[in-house]
Order: C-alpha cells, then structure tokens, then sequence
C-alpha cells in the first residue's frame, strides 16, 4: 500500500510501500494525533521504519492496495 506523509517544514514528502492495511496505518495517524504517540512510526515492505513526530505532521495520504507485479512488463 503506498503511504505518501507531508512533514511540515519539509519540501519533499516522504513516499513508501508498506506491507501494513490501511486500518493500521489509519489508527497509527490518529493515535498519533490525539497525542496518544509522540511518534508516528511505519514499516516499510523491506523491514525499515519510517519515524515522524507527531506534532509536525501536514498530512498522511493513504493510497490503493498495491498489486503484485509480474513479469517484465509490456511489450
């Protein structure tokens, strides 16, 4: 699932491939902003987490399931 994060202060968004659903990835962005986190905290699909603080969050947009690619491509 692709998971696109907007750090205020930051020109560039940060873009991953998570393995989570996104009922977690949704529950980690609320628990993170009721305060309950400090930390707003992924997985990427290879095992590395991705850490953000909590209080400088833009926003977190939560993309389509990514569907497994096979083969080479088109001819």
């Amino acid at each position: 699932m692709e998971v696109k994060i907007g750090v205020q202060n930051a020109p560039r968004e940060i873009v991953i491939e998570s393995s989570q659903t996104a009922d977690e990835v949704q529950n980690a962005v609320e628990k993170a902003l009721e305060g309950t986190e400090k930390l707003f905290s992924l997985s990427d699909e290879h095992g590395r987490r991705i850490i953000v603080p909590a209080d400088r969050l833009a926003y977190v947009e939560i993309g389509e399931p990514a569907a497994r690619k096979v083969g080479f491509g088109t001819l």
